[in-house]
């Protein structure tokens, strides 16, 4: 079954079927939020969260847009009601946790997971709506027009953001790099 199939299911009142779902989305949700929070406590609950959102409000699934965009635009509100209501400041960077020791493992390991860490660094600097945009265009495939449906802004907008967002990162990111590997644990 689609996924849109399933979500039928469950709004027709078949609600097992939200574990298939839960199935195949829990574990993007959670990097989602991880890529958002840094904090591995706060992105499980806020996954669950969704899945709550998604029973409750399952009644309003309409069924034209892919489920999983409006599965993340239920991600997206969820998130900005976590901000809200733990004041977090839009710089996230402190909360990063399980950040690799610069001097373990084989060589390319340590560089792989030492650019990884910078690169979650830099990400963690940008303000929060950059960094979304970011994770949803890069890591999660969505296409522009998805991400401009679940967050209502239009389609330029989210381009140009993309666009800026990216441009910052980079300098962020070689900032980051001529500070060299300051992470030992």
């Amino acid at each position: 079954m689609t996924d849109n199939d399933l979500m039928e299911e469950v709004k027709g009142g078949r609600v097992e079927k939200l574990a298939v779902l839960f199935e195949r989305y829990h574990v993007l949700l959670y990097n989602f939020f991880l890529r958002l929070s840094g904090n591995r406590p706060t992105s499980e609950d806020l996954v669950q969260e969704v899945f709550a959102r998604i029973l409750k409000y399952r009644t309003t699934f309409q069924g034209e847009a892919k489920f999983s965009v409006w599965m993340y635009k239920i991600a997206h509100n969820v998130h900005i009601d976590h901000l809200r209501k733990t004041q977090q400041a839009f710089f996230l960077e402190d909360s990063y946790q399980d950040i690799p020791s610069c001097e373990e493992g084989p060589p390319e390991t340590v560089e792989r997971e030492a650019e990884a860490a910078l690169m979650a660094k830099a990400l963690s600097r940008l303000p929060a709506k950059k960094q979304e945009i970011i994770i949803l265009s890069r890591f999660h495939d969505l296409k522009y027009r998805e991400i401009a449906d679940l967050t209502g802004t239009p389609v330029g907008t989210i381009k140009a953001t993309v666009h800026r967002a990216i441009k910052e990162l980079a300098d962020i990111y070689g900032q980051l790099t001529k500070e060299g590997c300051r992470h030992e644990v």
